[in-house]
């Protein structure tokens, strides 16, 4: 009878995981999530001046094509002050924080970097205004309006 016993104990079988082998693999779960934190947060504020700038083009072709539906002008103003930018009588959007924005007029060729810079649409077409410049860090996204289309 007590050999029986001895070989059903030394049958157990020890399927667990060493404390060694758990720290091992929370070590580099933590170093995975902490590499993948700082990549995304390098890459969240250029995400955000794209989105701003693919933001902006679509709202200078919105205004663009008002002017021609409505036979009416259509001003989309940045207010460089206040850190804004929108059609005027349908709301405003804010930049992104840190964006520097600077507008370069057409007609003196100075960078305007403070109070508000109205780009006018008008209903046969044409336009005034110059470059949208957006930077952020080492990122420059230049939006050049053509007075033409």
């Amino acid at each position: 009878m007590d050999s029986v016993r001895m070989t059903s104990l030394s049958k157990i079988n020890n399927n667990g995981f060493t404390l060694l082998e758990i720290l091992l693999v929370l070590f580099f779960i933590t170093l995975i999530v902490g590499l993948t934190a700082v990549f995304f947060a390098g890459f969240l504020p250029s995400a955000k001046i794209n989105a701003s700038a693919r933001e902006i083009t679509g709202m200078i072709w919105y205004a663009r094509s008002l002017a021609r539906m409505n036979m009416e002008s259509r001003t989309f103003t940045i207010d460089l002050d206040n850190r804004t930018y929108g059609i005027e009588g349908l709301g405003t959007k804010h930049f992104p924080p840190d964006t520097l924005v600077k507008v370069i007029d057409p007609s003196s060729g100075d960078e305007i970097v403070r109070g508000k810079y109205p780009i006018v649409f008008h209903p046969i077409g044409g336009m005034t205004g110059g470059t949208i410049i957006l930077s952020l860090r080492k990122k420059e996204i230049r939006i050049d309006l053509d007075p033409i289309r």
